[in-house]
């Protein structure tokens, strides 16, 4: 990673997710829409928009990241499917979506986008479900020996 980094959240993404903890170089996020289990993966890379575009070690270290939420999702929630996408369309700031899906949600076997409106957590399931998701991310990236604290 780039010394000196001056890295800034992209706004959308600041107002549409909440903090929930920081691996080796990215931030981990909660999407704020209880529809369902989603998180984002944002390298703190001030300027980062593609992954092919990130140094060497940065695209292993953000790929290793990747599979940590991963299978901390499928652990913590046991989905049918877990999506994981790198779109960029509206936000140009790199970032990875990995999203639990199940055969009975809203937009299946559609993409999330564009299906109703996003439904902002109940403080007790937002409670419930940033527990969850710490404890299984931080075991998960434990046990392939990566950093993870809360934010």
């Amino acid at each position: 990673m780039t010394a000196g980094n001056k890295f800034a959240l992209h706004p959308k993404l600041k107002e549409d997710s909440l903090p929930l903890g920081r691996l080796e170089i990215s931030r981990v996020l909660l999407m704020n829409d209880a529809r369902f289990p989603w998180c984002l993966l944002v390298p703190e890379i001030d300027g980062a928009t593609e992954i092919h575009l990130l140094d060497p070690g940065d695209q292993l270290m953000l790929m290793r990241e990747s599979v940590v939420l991963s299978k901390a999702l499928v652990e913590a929630y046991r989905p049918d499917k877990l999506n994981v996408a790198a779109l960029g369309n509206q936000v140009p700031q790199l970032h990875l979506h990995h999203i639990a899906r199940f055969r009975s949600d809203a937009a299946w076997p559609h993409p999330v986008w564009g299906v109703g409106r996003a439904v902002a957590y109940e403080p007790a399931s937002l409670s419930a479900n940033m527990e969850r998701l710490a404890n299984k991310l931080g075991a998960v990236a434990a046990a392939a020996q990566l950093g993870f604290r809360l934010w």
